[in-house]
């Protein structure tokens, strides 16, 4: 007669040694991953040495923050551009910019405190 081993066909002796077997392998694989030599185990060696420790922090950017607004602009043939519209989120920007065939027509985040003059294009692109 079959024995009764549970849902899975195993019994937990079976399992008990399939557990100890994968982790011994794993073990085995991961020392030698770890201890290697070479530049392969250097590198991560210094990978973990790296994150104990504190790393300086660079301080912010409007952009990063997410102060600031989504400016909906026209670049006229001179290049100067002037903001038609102004949105707090970036969706709603490119939303009201879906229907859009203008190719002087933008959408571009614009920082706090960055004067509307930073929308204008340069004279780069005539090169």
């Amino acid at each position: 007669m079959a024995e009764n081993n549970g849902p899975f066909g195993m019994s937990p002796e079976d399992f008990d040694r399939f557990a100890r077997e994968a982790t011994d392998g794993v073990r085995d694989m991961v020392g030698k991953f770890l201890s290697g030599s070479g530049a392969q185990g250097a590198a991560w060696s210094t990978l973990f040495t790296d994150a104990g420790r504190p790393r300086r922090r660079e301080p912010e950017t409007a952009g990063e923050t997410g102060t600031g607004v989504w400016a909906v602009f026209v670049v006229s043939d001179d290049g100067g551009a002037r903001v038609e519209q102004v949105y707090a989120s970036e969706i709603d920007a490119l939303r009201a910019n879906k229907h859009n065939t203008d190719p002087r027509r933008k959408v571009r985040f614009l920082p706090y405190g960055i004067t509307v003059s930073a929308l204008d294009e340069d004279d780069a692109s005539d090169e």
